[in-house]
């Protein structure tokens, strides 16, 4: 059962707004700042997931960057295109779509908010005794725009199967 009470072509039309917003969320939680260190009162230091990449790649730690960055931007960025398109008017296309977005539903769960939010708790509880962490709005940006696409996600996942099943009409056949 669908949480959008509304007719299917306005159901996709809220999805794909809805969207947009977890994309620009995604966009402020990659770039801005998500963590600040201070050490000794002097010491200061802010990440962004990116420069945090960057980062690893630096001091040669490729298993984390890849890690990190598959599961927090690789992956994320390829959930919300494969949503786009299953939001479009694929039709040729649909059946192919519907089953890689079952596959990232699926996988999705396992990826982004858990392993990004217990990296900062890990990190935090390491160093609360010598280091100051602060949160910053970026994590929270973050954290928004994984919640909202795993609504997004979610519902789509739900519209479809109605579609097939019941026979409901694409969003290029709605009245």
């Amino acid at each position: 059962m669908s949480f959008i009470p509304f007719h299917p072509s306005t159901q996709i039309i809220i999805l794909r707004i809805l969207l947009v917003l977890a994309v620009g969320l995604l966009l402020v939680g990659l770039t801005a700042p998500i963590v600040t260190m201070t050490k000794l009162v002097f010491f200061e230091n802010t990440f962004s997931v990116f420069s945090g990449v960057m980062q690893l790649l630096d001091e040669k730690k490729y298993f984390l960057f890849f890690v990190i960055t598959a599961f927090s931007i690789v992956l994320p960025i390829l959930k919300m295109v494969m949503l786009f398109l299953v939001l479009s008017n694929s039709e040729g296309m649909r059946e192919k779509l519907q089953r890689h977005l079952h596959w990232m539903h699926q996988f999705g769960k396992w990826s982004m908010l858990d392993v990004f939010i217990v990296a900062v708790l890990v990190v935090s509880v390491k160093l609360g005794a010598i280091v100051h962490v602060d949160m910053r709005y970026g994590l929270y940006a973050f954290a928004a725009s994984v919640v909202l696409t795993m609504f997004v996600t979610t519902q789509t996942v739900t519209l479809m199967e109605l579609r097939f099943t019941e026979k409901i009409p694409s969003h290029s056949e709605a009245p």
